[in-house]
């Protein structure tokens, strides 16, 4: 029987991935013992005592949710969270999404109108992006932390007018200028949304978030707490006023439409939340580590790590190579004991593929060192 037209494109489209080496695969496992510089649990929380504890308390509860939120699933415990997220971040109310990924998707295909603008920095997650095709708004991105570019793209806006940013982005580990930032939204009436995917837990007196420890809460609209990272579990809500919470829970088809996160997830998120302001050390090692890690790498030839990166490091080569040869530094990292990924296009764009290595506050300094070894 001859392919379909639909089977020849796909195998194609297949092929030409397989030949630029960027085609996607699941990979393997991680190995048992592998050190890991990988992983986005940046505190340890996944496997805290307490933690893992308060997920096996809720064993005995139902093992699903049962429904969305707006039916059958929704909990006290989670009211009880929603009201605990908001209280620590300094916001009004918050709404549970299941993912980082649906709470962007959610907001911004929901909140922004036909006749509103969308501006947004052009290394926003993909989320954020999906969020904005699926929206009716009009949108345009900026060059990265570029106001001038900002404020030129606002020129041509219209309604209510949305700038997002991430606070630290997921695959340079920069920063967003947040002050400079809220200053340029308050000044003109715009709507700042800072996802805070990669700094929920880390920054902050407590933890709170970058937004929280600049003490800009007054400044932004709403932020987007993903507890996929530091958090070390699921999920993700959107923090802000409480009219916003009523009108995402009544519109944002990926909450009304999506079933709730299951009790042991919650009951796991909970713990984590209040284990945050207990873990100063932490996030002092955390930080120790990150720079550590960077004044080391720097100095190995054929390396480079941006200064300006925190916790999330990526290491480019000097020599630029390929996909298929940064995949095998990445192997040979493995081979040697160290869970190192590469990242390679279409993730990134093509002549920038790298390693991207994670710091967590369970890692050390020698095993920074070990790994300086392994990549020289």
């Amino acid at each position: 029987m001859m392919p379909s037209p639909l089977h020849q494109r796909l195998h194609a489209e297949l092929a030409r991935r397989e030949a630029a080496g960027t085609r996607r695969r699941l990979p393997a496992p991680p190995a048992p013992g592998l050190i890991d510089f990988s992983s986005n649990d940046y505190l340890g929380l996944s496997r805290h005592p307490r933690v893992r504890a308060a997920v096996a308390d809720a064993a005995q509860l139902p093992a699903g949710s049962t429904g969305s939120r707006l039916l059958t699933g929704n909990s006290a415990a989670a009211e009880a969270l929603e009201t605990h997220l908001a209280q620590f971040h300094g916001t009004e109310a918050a709404l549970l999404f299941n993912s980082g990924y649906t709470a962007n998707l959610g907001f911004f295909s929901t909140v922004p109108r036909r006749g509103d603008t969308i501006l947004y920095d052009e290394a926003s997650h993909a989320s954020v992006k999906e969020g904005i095709r699926a929206s009716f708004a009009t949108a345009w991105s900026f060059r990265h932390h570029d106001l001038q570019d900002l404020e030129r793209k606002l020129s041509r806006a219209t309604g209510a007018v949305f700038v997002t940013v991430e606070a630290l982005y997921s695959m340079d580990g920069d920063m967003a200028p947040l002050p400079e930032l809220a200053a340029f939204c308050r000044t003109r009436g715009l709507h700042l949304v800072v996802d805070e995917a990669h700094s929920n837990g880390v920054y902050g007196p407590q933890g709170e978030g970058l937004v929280a420890a600049l003490d800009l809460q007054n400044d932004v609209f709403a932020t987007i707490l993903t507890f996929g990272k530091a958090l070390g579990s699921q999920g993700a809500a959107v923090a802000g006023p409480a009219l916003l919470r009523d009108y995402l829970l009544s519109f944002s088809r990926p909450f009304i439409y999506t079933t709730a996160l299951p009790p042991a997830t919650i009951a796991g998120l909970t713990a984590a939340c209040q284990l945050l302001p207990e873990l100063h050390a932490e996030r002092a090692q955390l930080l120790a580590l990150s720079a550590h890690l960077v004044a080391t790498l720097n100095v190995v030839p054929g390396l480079r790590v941006p200064a300006t990166s925190h916790i999330i490091h990526p290491v480019f080569f000097t020599h630029s190579p390929g996909p298929a040869q940064v995949r095998a530094v990445a192997a040979a990292a493995q081979a040697a004991g160290f869970d190192v990924r590469a990242i390679v296009s279409p993730t990134v764009p093509v002549g920038t593929e790298r390693l991207r290595l994670i710091v967590h506050s369970y890692n050390t300094e020698a095993e920074i060192d070990g790994l300086a070894a392994v990549l020289r």
